[in-house]
């Protein structure tokens, strides 16, 4: 747990400070060496990576695409790579076919949510950068993440009495989880107000409020979610590329179902 705080407290403003101050195309780069290594530990964590060139062709897409939306080409970028990974993915599955190193189709729809969805949701940061005020606008689905973690930790260490509420994860309980919406949207609240008083911008707080409250129940859906990939394939952490956290993907797989449903509610409701 030390470990864990130690390298939150380090880790956490620096990436606030460049999700803040990086133009978009740095900040690219920052989201696509998330992507990029967040896919590798998927496709280990399923058991693909030990096909040879998979995880090569899956983690090059996953780093392109960040960078074809800070250019502004991104859905043009995701369908070509989608495209040419598909390629690349059933090109020797055709090929090997009938044999022991047969590539079964399930890898590769691995391959393509790891080289294709899971960068296109974190490539919602970038999106949100490229807005109006998207310097605001690009802390929103990390301060929703990180918040209905927190609170949804300590509402149920403290208050936690009915546990069990799904069998992914039977330790966390339903006041954590109502905890964690609650944190969510509070913490929202308060970045609105933070906005609106020292970033001189008119805020819709009741429009702040719905991003709390959507974005922290996609929060821990996004959370179960991954955890049910791990449930299923035995293993208890995607990496140790971070101490106390696990792996890349450990730590941003709540973002991964937060940002682009932030993108989405700025898009159809702007808070500012």
């Amino acid at each position: 747990m030390i470990t864990r705080i130690i390298v939150g407290l380090a880790l956490g403003p620096a990436f606030l400070a460049a999700l803040y101050l990086l133009p978009p195309i740095a900040l690219a780069v920052v989201v696509a060496f998330i992507a990029g290594i967040a896919s590798f530990e998927l496709l280990r964590a399923t058991g693909v990576a030990h096909h040879n060139g998979m995880y090569i062709f899956t983690a090059l897409a996953a780093v392109l695409i960040p960078f074809g939306h800070a250019l502004g080409l991104g859905s043009w970028t995701a369908r070509a790579v989608a495209i040419l990974l598909m390629a690349a993915l059933f090109l020797p599955a055709l090929s090997r076919y009938g044999t022991q190193s047969e590539i079964r189709f399930e890898h590769i729809i691995v391959c393509l949510f790891g080289g294709v969805g899971v960068p296109l949701f974190l490539s919602a940061l970038v999106q949100l950068k490229r807005f109006d005020n998207g310097q605001f606008y690009v802390l929103l689905p990390i301060i929703c993440a990180f918040t209905t973690d927190i609170g949804a930790y300590f509402f149920g260490v403290f208050l936690g009495k009915h546990r069990g509420i799904t069998q992914v994860s039977p330790n966390k309980s339903l006041e954590g989880y109502i905890g964690g919406i609650l944190m969510g949207c509070l913490c929202m609240l308060l970045y609105g107000w933070l906005i609106q008083r020292f970033g001189g911008l008119a805020v819709k707080l009741p429009v702040m409020a719905l991003y709390g409250l959507l974005g922290s129940m996609i929060t821990e859906i996004g959370d179960l979610s991954f955890s049910l990939i791990k449930r299923q394939c035995g293993v208890k952490d995607y990496g140790t590329l971070l101490p106390g956290h696990g792996g890349m993907m450990d730590r941003f797989d709540s973002t991964t179902f937060a940002a682009p449903m932030l993108l989405l509610l700025v898009e159809v409701l702007p808070a500012f």
